[in-house]
């Protein structure tokens, strides 16, 4: 399946990290509607592309999410991979539209881990030598874990790690980019803070 254009994910990510609080890594909005919290972020990511040499390259996340009970919540997420293209590829750009189910477990000291999986889809821009035919989309399964840590009631570092599964990329095995997010959450309103978290 091919896609015509590639949606552009790096302006709404850039005026939400611009926007607002002026914060630049990873700022986070959120409210609560019909008491569940309701959190959107951005982030800077740096990923191994797992595509020619010299296989790192960084890019934007954004993501929205919801916490429905006892630490289960869902969410959505876009993410781009676009600067610093290798020198030894003429083109390369990794983008996902993942939705995902996640889980935060009770706090470790300050520490609030968190585990994820979604799914969804990539579409990837990549050198070729037929010039219509230079990008293309994929399934993409991406499991992640990482944690956040309290600066404030409302502002949260956030850090994590994911494994992306980009199925059955040009034959029968898998892309398999990975890489690190690290940012800043902000919530509109106050997350409780455990009485260990307060010190």
């Amino acid at each position: 399946m091919r896609f015509k254009t590639i949606l552009a994910s790096v302006a709404p990510a850039a005026i939400l990290m611009f926007s607002g609080r002026g914060l630049v890594a990873q700022v986070a909005p959120a409210a609560k509607v019909g008491g569940l919290p309701i959190g959107i972020s951005v982030g800077v990511s740096d990923y191994d592309i797992d595509y020619g040499p010299d296989r790192r390259m960084q890019g934007l996340v954004a993501r929205a999410g919801v916490g429905l009970f006892h630490g289960l919540g869902v969410d959505f997420g876009a993410r781009t991979i676009f600067m610093n293209t290798p020198s030894g590829i003429t083109r390369m750009q990794q983008t996902t539209y993942l939705a995902g189910a996640f889980y935060e477990s009770p706090g470790i000291w300050r520490l609030r881990p968190f585990a994820r999986f979604g799914g969804g889809i990539g579409v990837i821009e990549f050198p070729s030598n037929n010039p219509l035919y230079t990008r293309d989309s994929y399934v993409v399964y991406a499991p992640s874990g990482g944690a956040e840590y309290p600066i404030t009631p409302k502002v949260f570092v956030r850090a994590e790690y994911e494994y992306q599964y980009w199925r059955q990329y040009h034959g029968p095995h898998d892309l398999t980019p990975s890489g690190y997010t690290v940012g800043v959450t902000y919530y509109m309103r106050p997350r409780r803070l455990r009485p260990h978290e307060l010190n």
